[in-house]
């Protein structure tokens, strides 16, 4: 069995049983701690990776996201499931072909999204979003690699927070071959739980983005994943920020105690 392999039968194994915490790295660094804290595997972020090049989420394209995608993976021995939007497409083919793409990384995971980007419209219509999942299983299925898929609905995200709309999309993805589904910022314990219900026996992911819960009660729940998304690469900005603000403001240096040092985290390696 390759490593590739390994990291897929892993990642399955995940999803199978309990509940894991996959957090979400911005580069290869925050990758690096994050597999020495113990985290049994990572997830992409293109919110933090697209702030590291100093854009707005949703402002990279699928080239780089492939090149990150390859950098992270071969930085640690955990699965990676790859944040990959909308698929970078519109049509279902094209997302298929990009999936096939992004599957080549050494991914063990990814998630396509049904959100457009429209204000107007922010979300794909029922049947194009489904069609868009059912490429992106068929893609994965065509290489042979057993990457697992997750489904996301983004109605919460775009301001269309509609829980029955939402479950239907969300029965329709696992319908249409998605291993695991997302609702990202639901954030209730009356959503979470009716999402678990609605998609059970597949898993769920929920992003935590708010300390509206805690790991071991939405294992309770029946949650299975849980992510953050570009929730911890925000906490690395607020910090930074506060130091850099004092010293601009203040000419002082308190936010300079205590500091860790990374030399002694990578010599690790």
């Amino acid at each position: 069995m390759s490593v590739h392999d390994e990291r897929v039968a892993e990642f399955h194994r995940l999803h199978s049983s309990g509940c894991f915490v996959m957090p979400n790295p911005w580069d290869v660094g925050s990758a690096l701690a994050l597999e020495q804290m113990g985290f049994r595997a990572l997830a992409t972020t293109s919110a933090g990776f697209a702030w590291t090049l100093g854009r707005a989420d949703k402002g990279v394209g699928l080239e780089e996201t492939l090149e990150h995608l390859r950098a992270v993976v071969d930085a640690v021995s955990l699965p990676v499931n790859a944040d990959f939007e909308g698929g970078y497409a519109v049509d279902p083919e094209q997302v298929g072909a990009n999936v096939k793409r992004a599957a080549a990384t050494g991914i063990a995971g990814l998630s396509i999204e049904d959100s457009t980007g429209d204000e107007a419209d922010p979300l794909f219509s029922f049947e194009l979003a489904v069609e868009r999942v059912r490429a992106a299983r068929a893609a994965i299925d065509e290489t042979g690699k057993g990457v697992v898929l997750t489904g996301r609905s983004e109605g919460f995200v775009v301001g269309r927070p509609d829980i029955d709309d939402t479950i239907l999309r969300l029965r329709a993805y696992a319908e249409a071959g998605a291993d695991c589904l997302y609702a990202p910022r639901i954030d209730t314990v009356e959503h979470v739980s009716a999402i678990v219900a609605a998609v059970a026996p597949k898993p769920v992911n929920l992003l935590i983005h708010t300390p509206f819960i805690t790991v071991a009660e939405a294992a309770a729940l029946g949650v299975r994943r849980i992510s953050v998304g570009g929730t911890l690469a925000r906490v690395a900005w607020f910090s930074f920020r506060q130091a850099a603000q004092e010293i601009a403001d203040a000419g002082t240096f308190t936010h300079f105690n205590n500091l860790p040092n990374p030399d002694a985290l990578f010599e690790q390696r």
